[in-house]
């Protein structure tokens, strides 16, 4: 297994939130100011990393049947934590990502990872699996919170950065301009990447389909079958 490959994956090639279309609720709702993004991205990241190496820890310990449960609980926990560092060090953080910081426990990404990756893998791949996703969203939360501060509201990170008689572009800010940035940054992304939408569908189409115990299960259902 590479090390560098399971780090790396997750900043463009199987980027969360501009591949794979997950997180989109946060992606979308604080992105308005890119310091915004920062603190929701850098939250993200640390339960990602801590939550993969606890699920990776206690992967053989954890009842199948209750798999999904015991990772929100674990995902929880840090959570929770996040928020009380935050709440405790960086107030105005805390306060600009008002409920979206709590449902981080249920977002599609870390349970995602949990699921995918860290239940079925060693402790150090794991947390590189969760850095590299971490910093992944990071980076698409910022592309996106940078472009809707400048055009928006002219500053970046809160500095005034426009000259005075440019009038700001409101609707960047708004959720109407959020959807058609987050476009622009996945379509910029796709062109530089060459990606080209799968032949395949299904689980054939799935970057994860070698770790996903469901899409072996109907490979080998197909093989039995021929």
């Amino acid at each position: 297994m590479s090390y560098m490959k399971e780090f790396t994956k997750g900043l463009i090639k199987e980027n969360p939130t501009l591949v794979t279309l997950l997180g989109m609720c946060p992606t979308l709702a604080i992105t308005t100011m890119a310091s915004n993004a920062i603190g929701m991205g850098a939250a993200a990241t640390f339960v990602l990393i801590c939550s993969n190496t606890v699920i990776s820890l206690l992967k053989k310990v954890i009842p199948k049947q209750v798999r999904l449960p015991s990772y929100i609980v674990i995902i929880a926990g840090f959570v929770t934590l996040v928020g009380l560092l935050l709440q405790a060090y960086v107030p105005s953080v805390y306060s600009a990502l008002g409920i979206y910081l709590p449902l981080i426990t249920v977002n599609c990404i870390i349970l995602g990872r949990a699921e995918m990756f860290a239940g079925k893998n060693k402790v150090l791949p794991s947390i590189l699996d969760g850095a590299g996703m971490g910093i992944g969203f990071t980076l698409a939360l910022l592309a996106v919170g940078s472009i809707r501060e400048i055009f928006g509201s002219g500053t970046w990170f809160g500095i005034q950065i426009c000259p005075d008689f440019m009038q700001p572009m409101t609707i960047f800010i708004l959720p109407a301009g959020g959807f058609f940035v987050l476009g622009c940054v996945i379509a910029l992304v796709n062109k530089i990447s060459d990606r080209k939408p799968p032949e395949a569908t299904g689980c054939s189409a799935c970057p994860n389909k070698e770790a996903c115990s469901e899409c072996a299960e109907k490979a080998d259902g197909k093989e039995a079958g021929n």
